[in-house]
């Protein structure tokens, strides 16, 4: 049985995933918390950016990266897609 989850697999998940919706604030270590929470509760994080801080995304995109240890799996527009497998 494969454990690893294909692109399109995650993607599917992703559409029934929380939607952390990131404002023009940024993001500060409360929001990076939530996106912990939910990275463990349900492997898939989508991330959605407003239109003022979308020239910033992808370096708010690293930093959350760095942050949860999470891969970028997908990012369409303002909203990017993070994957973070559950320890087992």
């Amino acid at each position: 049985m494969n454990l690893t989850l294909s692109k399109k697999e995650i993607m599917n998940k992703a559409l029934q995933t929380m939607t952390i919706n990131i404002g023009k604030a940024g993001i500060n270590e409360n929001v990076i918390e939530e996106i912990k929470r939910q990275l463990k509760a349900n492997e898939i994080v989508k991330l959605r950016f407003a239109k003022n801080i979308a020239n910033d995304k992808e370096t708010y995109i690293t930093v959350i990266i760095g942050k949860t240890r999470a891969k970028l799996i997908d990012l369409r527009g303002n909203v990017a897609v993070i994957y973070k497998k559950k320890p087992n």
